[in-house]
């Protein structure tokens, strides 16, 4: 990475991208080291009494919330932090900045006290009726408003910018950064408005019950755009950088900006495709959302052939020769472009991620691999591929280039995306596998479906939960040897001066932006395909003949509210 353009960093924002940094890889330490603990308890070497202190939801949802929501919301604010001022050359505002990384942390901290304390078992999803300590959503509201105000910090020092370059087209990175934080913001609207209106209210016993089928529409509209949250940094990375390190130019930069663009429009209006089975919500709404779904993977496939092309290039000037030479003319192992094989890793596991996605999409087929261990494998191939390994080098490169110190072990740094990519294709092939065999999804069941003696006993399970834990242990080493290159880095003396550099690449096409230049217009249109495709299911949500649900506490056995003419639940006397 050496001839980057290096832009001197101030103090305090040096210090708030690092501790944006640095915290959420601390909170991923205990998010990996409770994923192992899954995978050992679903294979029978530990038992529940050995799961670290935790009871197994109380881990499930530590590993749920810290690796998927905690870490990939401060990186994605931390890049923002740091590649915007960059690409636009200007400083970054950091008064809102602080309050923003102030909130977050703060947030975090309430969600962490409730899961460790052992009243927030709900997982990732907290679905009602599951109720959670009030802290545990106050927290993650607290975590959604910090990132929205670190975004809305960013959009006055844009259009500063746009006014002092007239008829210039906006950086690439920038394009990139701004269509994740829209994705983010509208998405998080809809969870913002469960968790204050319906699930804060809730907790606290203002309110009895809970419209359940309405919470879970809500997260929905969330929850799917979350997943193009953690990628589209990574897409930003892809286009903006991966060309570069690979020796060569991005094929073309309107691609790019399209393929933001229709992230945009095509990432919010897909949650049904998580409710085939959701018997409130109609079929022909359903149908929609499949059809849109299956629309989203068009600005996959669009990057595929773009990278793809970007990647030839690049090795083709430095001597690939002939039709194939230059898949394995890339820089896989290079010592000074290490930050290559995190992208090209995730890249090379996205792929199947994606084929294992279409199949998600479709009705037939996702009812045969509804709440099995299917569903992990896969997106362990789309959130543990391109996003992790992709988060985890940009969080390497940030803590160099912030810090002024120079990266230790780095042939350890290199080798953790392909040890990591071994070790996440042996996992999802065993989730998969079983979860076309009928092995279930969030089951503590552990060694009782292994166990001959157990009415939950599966002969087939055992051979794919087995396989499941191989690769789990070799994507925790992985990680070990990340943790050690990050804190060894991190806690080495500094050998020079902290400043901003980026690998930009610059376009082998570099055509006009078009109708692509202002977001405006496709913002509309988003809303506009939300509205067509949501009306439907806020309908059917709101007419639904079904009852509302009383509170139930994982850690505690009983209801927190009975409902009007339930039985009590009975009480067992010890003997």
């Amino acid at each position: 990475m050496n001839g980057l353009i290096k832009l001197p960093v101030e103090s305090g924002a040096r210090r708030l991208v690092l501790i944006e940094i640095v915290l959420p890889v601390v909170l991923l330490v205990l998010g990996i080291y409770a994923g192992l603990l899954q995978v050992l308890f679903r294979a029978g070497v530990i038992q529940a009494a050995e799961f670290g202190g935790w009871e197994y939801y109380q881990g499930l949802t530590l590993h749920g919330v810290v690796n998927a929501v905690v870490f990939t919301t401060f990186f994605a604010v931390a890049f923002g932090n740091a590649l915007v001022p960059y690409a636009l050359g200007m400083r970054l505002p950091l008064r809102w900045a602080w309050v923003s990384a102030g909130m977050m942390i703060a947030g975090t901290l309430m969600a962490a006290w409730a899961i460790l304390a052992g009243k927030a078992s709900v997982l990732y999803t907290f679905y009602p009726p599951l109720m959670a300590h009030p802290l545990f959503y106050i927290g993650a509201a607290l975590l959604i408003v910090g990132s929205w105000i670190a975004f809305f910090n960013w959009i006055p020092l844009y259009r500063r910018w746009r006014r002092e370059h007239p008829g210039e087209k906006t950086p690439l990175a920038v394009v990139g950064i701004f269509a994740t934080f829209i994705v983010w913001l509208i998405a998080t609207i809809a969870v913002a408005i469960e968790v204050v209106v319906l699930l804060i209210p809730w907790s606290l016993g203002w309110t009895q019950e809970v419209n359940v089928p309405l919470a879970r529409m809500l997260f929905w509209f969330f929850g799917h755009p979350l997943v193009y949250f953690w990628l589209l940094p990574a897409y930003t990375m892809y286009y903006t950088m991966l060309p570069r390190l690979a020796g060569g130019k991005l094929y073309s930069d309107k691609v790019g900006r399209l393929v933001f663009i229709l992230l945009i429009l095509f990432s919010i209006p897909v949650g049904a495709h998580h409710q085939y089975t959701e018997p409130v919500i109609s079929s022909s709404a359903k149908l929609l959302h499949a059809f849109l779904t299956f629309a989203v993977a068009l600005p996959s496939l669009i990057t595929a052939f773009t990278l793809a092309a970007s990647l030839e290039y690049g090795a083709r000037q430095r001597g690939a020769r002939g039709l194939f030479d230059w898949i394995v003319k890339q820089p896989f192992f290079s010592m000074d472009a290490w930050l290559f094989s995190y992208l090209i890793a995730g890249l090379i596991i996205f792929i199947m991620g994606g084929i294992s996605g279409i199949i998600n999409a479709s009705y037939s087929m996702n009812v045969v691999v509804h709440n099995t261990s299917w569903i992990p494998g896969h997106f362990h191939l789309t959130v543990a591929g391109p996003v992790l390994l992709a988060f985890l080098g940009m969080s390497l490169h940030l803590l160099v280039s912030y810090s002024g110190k120079q990266l230790r072990l780095k042939r350890w740094a290199v080798a953790v995306p392909y040890l990591w990519l071994v070790g996440v294709f042996i996992f999802s092939w065993g989730m998969m596998r079983g979860g076309l065999h009928g092995e279930p999804r969030r089951s503590n069941l552990g060694m009782s479906y292994l166990n001959p003696d157990s009415p939950f006993y599966h002969p087939e399970w055992k051979l794919f939960v087995t396989v499941t834990m191989i690769g789990g242990i070799i994507m925790t080493l992985a990680m070990i040897l990340y943790f050690a290159v990050f804190f060894t880095t991190a806690l080495s003396r500094r050998s020079g001066e902290a400043a901003a550099e980026f690998p930009l690449s610059e376009a082998y096409h570099d055509e006009p932006a078009g109708a692509l230049a202002n977001f405006r217009p496709w913002l509309i249109a988003a809303v506009i395909l939300i509205a067509i495709a949501y009306t439907p299911m806020v309908r059917d949500v709101l007419r639904g003949t079904f009852n509302t649900a009383p509170g139930y506490e994982p850690h505690n056995p009983a209801p927190v509210q009975q409902m009007e003419g339930e039985l009590d639940t009975p009480t067992v006397e010890p003997e």
